[in-house]
């Protein structure tokens, strides 16, 4: 029965005959004292937030480390990546020129996508892109070479010293260090050097030495390289013997001669002996062979 009242009266639900009933009861000023005692107790301050980050934080360390695999963003990530690879591939292919060189003592025939028709000296080399030709007719030339152009699109030849533009014609570039010549054999050539065009009809050269511009007259109607014959006009004797190195395969050597005096004549491409005699002659200078070298010297040098 106290019992009841007990719970009633912590619920401050007992009736007024209840209650005074129950204050006459033993056990009534024990639970009182124990009700006033309790008002004035706190209950320690709880995180709560803190307590749920700290359970989830040590969750966390105890799960296994899983890596969770989605197998269609894995799948773009390859697609992507082959994709890169094969865009660049064919951008690299398509990049890539046709590039033709000759050693010395040799020259090359070039048959273009046009038919246009390159041939090459020796140590000479040309550069060009066939896979697009028809849009841009365009060759890069270090050396010398002589051209049969087809006509068409404007042809333009390149080089360190100078460009060369046709339409359809035949000409001959050569490009050496310190050394640019262009020579018309059909139609009309445009040369730009140092930025300034000069154009060049038929039967004239334009010939640049150290950058000193000279004019010539030509008879032929191809260059004599084409003929197994070197021929100069009015040129250092230092770029003639560039040339005889270049068509002969041996090295030249010099002992007191004067290499920018003028030589005016033709030296064969295939005979080495007749070659070094129609150079030494006009010079009244000597020469001897030792092994792959030809020394050209003065004829009173010790």
């Amino acid at each position: 029965m106290q019992e009841n009242y007990l719970a009633k009266w912590l619920n401050n639900e007992l009736t007024e005959t209840e209650l005074s009933e129950f204050k006459k009861s033993d056990t009534y000023a024990s639970y009182q004292r124990i009700a006033e005692a309790s008002t004035h107790l706190e209950a320690p301050e709880f995180d709560i937030e803190g307590s749920l980050m700290a359970i989830k934080n040590q969750q966390i360390l105890n799960e296994p480390k899983v890596v969770r695999l989605h197998p269609f963003k894995k799948f773009l990530r390859v697609a992507a990546a082959v994709v890169i690879l094969i865009t660049g591939s064919y951008f690299y292919l398509n990049s890539l020129e046709d590039t033709v060189v000759t050693q010395y003592a040799e020259s090359k025939e070039v048959l273009l996508p046009d038919n246009s028709q390159i041939t090459l000296n020796a140590a000479s080399e040309i550069s060009y892109d066939s896979k697009n030709w028809n849009k841009k007719r365009s060759i890069k030339l270090n050396g010398e070479a002589f051209f049969k152009v087809a006509k068409g699109k404007r042809f333009t030849v390149a080089t360190e010293d100078g460009i060369v533009a046709v339409l359809g014609t035949q000409f001959n570039v050569a490009n050496r260090k310190g050394f640019f010549e262009v020579t018309c054999f059909e139609g009309l050539v445009s040369v730009t050097f140092n930025g300034i065009e000069t154009k060049l009809p038929a039967g004239n050269s334009f010939i640049a030495i150290n950058g000193t511009i000279m004019e010539n007259t030509v008879a032929d109607t191809e260059p004599s390289w084409m003929n197994n014959e070197s021929t100069f006009k009015s040129i250092p004797l230092k770029y003639v013997l560039l040339e005889f190195e270049r068509q002969h395969n041996i090295t030249v050597e010099t002992k007191n001669i004067n290499t920018d005096q003028l030589f005016t004549g033709t030296f064969s491409n295939t005979d080495t002996e007749l070659a070094v005699q129609s150079i030494s002659v006009p010079f009244r200078i000597k020469f001897k062979f030792e092994g792959n070298k030809v020394l050209f010297y003065a004829e009173n040098t010790p």
